[in-house]
């Protein structure tokens, strides 16, 4: 009865640990640029003296899923979206450079562009700081114009430039943060030929039906398991009850 026991113990186990992801995935369903985390089981041999007779199951995070949410149209001029691969750089809460894909930035009360997150956003040399402006546009290429304040529409002037970098997926990684870096720590270089829509947003990229799915399968999985250990434990008392009578 053990062996049943174990198998279905760390199942039950590990189906809740991908449960927990599958969760992760649906609570994000709607965060601006957010990559759908990836899961898999894996059978495991149990290690230890004996035969290698029993196998357990493990359910580890494989990655993340690289395509793009869908763009949807905001009409604020400092809403941008990233056309096919690329990462806005930013500045994470140690100083260090870190990327994202989520385009909604604001201007707070000093100047600074930040993520809506209260993140700064890098350009060629550090975080972007802008004058007061009357209006203020982010190019395709991140080209941050504006118009002084108190100014005419003629005076406009490129005050910055965001930084778009677009390092090979096999060198990045995602942070429990839910920023990416670089897998060296190494400041990736900035690439000119990254596209922006402006006044657009990459929604996250979850299949919402396919999250619910999966979610009715691993409960039916883990009701199935604890069935299991029942089922165990009740054979172990009638094997004990057995042994009891024929002593």
């Amino acid at each position: 009865m053990d062996k049943l026991l174990y198998v279905a113990m760390s199942g039950a186990k590990e189906t809740l640990r991908a449960q927990a992801a599958n969760n992760h995935n649906l609570a994000n369903a709607s965060t601006t640029g957010f990559k759908a985390d990836l899961s898999a089981f894996q059978s495991r041999a149990v290690t230890g003296p004996g035969y290698a007779s029993r196998v357990y199951a493990t359910d580890q995070t494989v990655g993340w899923d690289h395509s793009a949410g869908p763009t949807e149209q905001t009409g604020n001029p400092l809403d941008v979206a990233i056309r096919g691969s690329g990462f806005i750089a930013v500045q994470d809460s140690n100083g260090k450079e870190a990327y994202t894909r989520a385009g909604d930035l604001h201007v707070d009360s000093a100047g600074q562009l930040l993520t809506a997150t209260g993140l700064p956003v890098l350009g060629d040399s550090g975080p972007i700081s802008v004058p007061p402006s009357t209006t203020l546009t982010i190019g395709a290429d991140g080209t941050i114009s504006l118009v002084p304040l108190g100014q005419a529409p003629k005076t406009g002037a490129n005050v910055a430039r965001i930084k778009l970098v677009n390092p090979p997926l096999d060198t990045v990684q995602r942070s429990p943060d839910g920023l990416f870096r670089t897998r060296s720590g190494t400041p990736a270089e900035a690439d000119a030929s990254i596209v922006l829509n402006t006044g657009a947003l990459e929604s996250s990229n979850v299949d919402l039906a396919s999250c619910m799915v999966n979610m009715i399968e691993l409960s039916r999985r883990f009701d199935l398991q604890v069935k299991a250990m029942h089922t165990a434990e009740e054979d172990g008392a009638a094997s004990s009850k057995l042994l009891q009578s024929s002593g």
